[in-house]
């Protein structure tokens, strides 16, 4: 369906446009993936372009970045509006879109304005672009490119100036051509297109995120878990997050309403067990230094997660501790990620 979120539905004290207020503070994190994403933000938003297309991955966030592009523009005083286009059935989604006029169907006993026409100089999110049948992609196409739509029985030209978000988890190039969406309605959408970073790209930005949602937890649940145990965001970062900041945020909440102590225990972080099918590795015909291939391997692995030895683990199978005895076995030191030759003595006894 869809709701109206007016600019002044931020958190009190979160105007947009408010002296000392950003606008992009919702989304969490300082990842080179979030910093590169929030600078375009920006720049996207003091243009007067009126479509953007935000892509990524669900539970990837692409909500906040729409809000923050309206947030963040001259179109901030005027209303946000959202409608998730595969929740609605064609005819429904149309007239929601643009409205309808009286005796225009059945049921249709009065004029109601649409999205479009609420919007005026506002923005309106249209999320899950990619499941508009063709259809309303033809009259979606036609108000983007004259910026005029007629309500759904209407005769009556209407011009509005709504920049228009669309937001999609789909591959809507693969879909071109499959031939499910439109290529002109594509490279209408996607003259300024955003990329919603997946969490596995976003290197440090789990322990802001998991504070970020215990702080909102504590007040909502009535808690004061001020702390995450090691164990525990060890185990946070070590994961692979198919779900994204959704699913993270998920997880910290079931920890949260579980914690009955100060410390958020690693016993309270449960994660989906999955299985792993490593690949075959073949043994050279003239045998090898399995010795110096672990090391190899350990070096590649830290080099690799810059010195996140959680996320080496990960790479290697093993755990965090596994990855920092081997660093010490093998005489290797970590230092502004890069590894250098110790003397052996370092291994501990």
């Amino acid at each position: 369906m869809y709701n109206r979120a007016m600019a002044g539905s931020r958190t009190p004290g979160q105007e947009p446009g408010a002296a000392g207020i950003e606008p992009l503070a919702e989304i969490v994190g300082d990842s080179p993936a979030i910093r590169q994403m929030k600078a375009l933000v920006r720049r996207i938003a003091s243009t007067p372009v009126s479509t953007v297309l935000v892509r990524g991955a669900s539970g990837t966030g692409k909500n906040l970045i729409a809000k923050a592009i309206h947030a963040s523009s001259d179109r901030a005083g005027g209303p946000f509006l959202t409608i998730t286009c595969s929740a609605l059935p064609e005819t429904l989604l149309e007239s929601e879109l643009f409205g309808h006029e009286r005796g225009a169907f059945t049921d249709a006993k009065h004029q109601r304005k649409g999205l479009l026409e609420q919007a005026g100089r506002g923005s309106v999110l249209l999320d899950e672009i990619g499941e508009v049948s063709p259809a309303l992609q033809v009259k979606l196409l036609h108000f983007l490119e004259e910026r005029t739509f007629r309500r759904v029985g209407g005769a009556e030209d209407l011009k509005v100036d709504a920049r228009i978000i669309a937001a999609t988890n789909r591959d809507l190039e693969a879909a071109v051509v499959e031939g499910t969406f439109r290529e002109d309605l594509y490279y209408r959408l996607s003259v300024l297109p955003v990329n919603a970073p997946p969490l596995s790209a976003r290197e440090g930005d789990i322990p802001l995120l998991v504070r970020h949602f215990m702080a909102g937890f504590n007040r909502e649940f009535g808690k004061r878990v001020e702390r995450v145990a090691p164990q525990a965001l060890d185990r946070l970062e070590a994961y692979d997050w198919p779900g994204n900041v959704r699913e993270l945020r998920n997880v910290v909440e079931r920890a949260m309403l579980l914690a009955d102590s100060a410390e958020l225990a690693h016993e309270l972080v449960l994660l989906p067990v999955r299985e792993r099918q490593a690949p075959r590795f073949e043994l050279p015909a003239e045998g090898l230094d399995l010795e110096s291939l672990e090391r190899d391997l350990v070096v590649q692995a830290v080099e690799r997660t810059a010195g996140n030895l959680a996320r080496a683990g990960r790479l290697l199978g093993m755990s965090r501790d596994q990855v920092r005895y081997r660093i010490a076995k093998f005489g290797l030191h970590l230092e502004l990620h890069e590894l250098r030759a110790l003397p052996a003595t370092s291994l501990p006894a």
